[in-house]
């Protein structure tokens, strides 16, 4: 098989001993709030600061 190959025979009838106790949930941090926040900078200087930071 070469570089990059994909084998559908590898992929099937795998036997994997996994346990649900070990596995790591998604939804461990999952937050239903809000979040909000003020600035004293008016949209064209927000704009421009965002013009610099993909210049960088």
């Amino acid at each position: 098989m070469g570089f990059g190959s994909y084998d559908e025979s590898e992929q099937k009838d795998q036997d994997n001993d996994l346990n649900d106790d070990d596995a790591v949930s998604v939804h461990n941090n999952d937050h239903d709030g809000e979040i909000s926040f003020e600035s004293d900078a008016d949209q064209d200087e927000l704009i421009g600061r965002l013009d610099e930071m993909r210049d960088e």
